[in-house]
C-alpha cells in the first residue's frame, strides 16, 4: 500500500533501545514480559483538519487529526503546519475505514466532550467548523514480547516519542487479528509484517 506518512521522528535503533533497554530495567523486563522478540514500524491513518473553535468574537483555529481508523483514539494536534512527509509503499499500515464525513463527525463529538470535560460548558455561541486538509498516516513504532505460546506487544509514538496505552494496543492488535496474522506461536506472530526478526537481537544484552 502507498501511503503518504509523517515523517518519524525516532529511529529503529532508538526504539530497540527502549524496547530493550540495558541494566536492571532491562532484566527485570524481560523477567516478567519475556525476550524482545522483534520491533515493526505501523501506520495508522489519521484525517486532518483545519479546525476553527468559534466563541463569540474570539474563534481559535487548529490543525487536529482524528485516526480514520474507528475514531477510537486520542486527537493528533498540530501547531500552525503539518510537519514534513513521505511517501512510501508499506505493507505495515493499517487501512482507513472512517471517510471524510464520519471523520468529521467523530473529531466533532470528541471536541465538544474535551470543551465540556475541561469546565468550558457555560461557553455561550460555541461553534465548530471544519476544513479537511489531508489524509496522513503517523508512524508507530510496535515491540513484540514473550514467550512461545503468549506474545504482548508495546507500541511508542513514532512522533512523540511517548508510550500508547490500551486504545492505540487494542486498534493494532485489532488490525493484526483481521490480517490474520497472529499465530500461536511467537515465531509466526510477527509472520507477515514487514520487520525485524528474532535473530537481529541475538547479541543484545536482554
Amino acid at each position: 500500500m502507498t501511503i503518504r506518512a509523517l515523517v518519524p521522528q525516532v529511529s529503529r535503533n532508538q526504539a530497540i533501545q527502549f524496547f530493550a533497554p540495558g541494566g536492571l530495567v532491562g532484566r527485570l523486563r524481560t523477567i516478567y514480559a519475556g525476550p524482545l522478540l522483534a520491533v515493526a514500524q505501523v501506520y495508522i491513518p489519521f484525517r486532518l483538519f483545519r479546525t476553527e473553535i468559534g466563541n463569540n468574537a474570539n474563534p481559535q483555529v487548529r490543525l487536529l487529526a482524528v485516526d480514520s481508523v474507528n475514531g477510537s483514539l486520542d486527537l493528533y494536534g498540530f501547531d500552525d503546519s503539518v510537519p514534513g512527509t513521505i511517501s512510501l509503499d508499506t505493507r505495515n499500515a493499517v487501512e482507513s475505514r472512517l471517510d471524510e464525513s464520519s471523520a468529521r463527525q467523530a473529531l466533532a463529538q470528541k471536541l465538544r466532550r474535551m470543551i465540556f470535560l475541561r469546565g468550558f460548558f457555560r461557553i455561550r455561541q460555541l461553534s465548530l467548523q471544519f476544513k479537511p486538509v489531508a489524509e496522513l498516516h503517523i508512524p508507530y513504532w510496535v515491540g513484540f514480547r514473550g514467550h512461545k505460546r503468549y506474545v504482548s506487544i508495546c507500541v511508542i509514538d513514532g512522533l512523540r516519542r511517548q508510550v500508547e496505552g490500551p486504545k492505540v494496543r487494542d486498534l493494532v492488535r485489532s488490525w493484526l487479528a483481521a490480517e490474520d496474522r497472529t499465530r500461536a506461536s511467537a515465531d509466526d506472530a510477527v509472520q507477515g509484517l514487514a520487520c525485524d526478526q528474532p535473530g537481529a537481537f541475538a547479541k543484545m544484552s536482554l
